[in-house]
């Protein structure tokens, strides 16, 4: 509200300096993705199953008392992450060998779990049936 500067700064070097975290960041970028037939695992699939069997449960519970449902998305990606986890380390602790973990397979559990919830609650068995 009066005086403004108005002198430019030439900026002459980088902003950001390389450092070890921005490498490490490019290099996670780098990382090979499976193909979508190796994203689809029978855990996943087990887990997915079970966790969509619950939250339907909690969704017809919500749906008959209450009316309404929260998203439940942050839940399932939660749940299904703790689930394989563990899954992963028993099986590793005793002695078997098991592929890791990835992202892609904790998308797939969270998408076929909300898919089931979903479905129970727009599917009409709480309110219209």
């Amino acid at each position: 509200m009066g005086t403004e500067n108005t002198t430019s700064v030439e900026i002459s070097e980088p902003l950001l300096l390389e450092s070890e975290k921005i490498r490490d960041v490019e290099f996670e970028a780098l990382e090979r993705i499976p193909e979508w037939k190796d994203q689809i695992t029978t855990r996943g699939l087990v887990v997915s199953a079970l966790l969509g069997t619950l939250f339907c449960i909690i969704t017809h519970k919500l749906n008959l008392t209450v009316g309404i449902i929260p998203s439940l998305n942050v839940a399932a990606g939660l749940l299904g992450f703790f689930f394989v986890k563990t899954w992963t380390g028993f099986l590793s602790a005793l002695g078997f060998s098991i592929q890791p973990f990835t992202k892609q397979e904790n998308t797939v559990i969270q998408t076929c779990v909300v898919a089931c919830y979903g479905l129970s609650f727009s599917g009409g068995f709480g309110s219209y049936l």
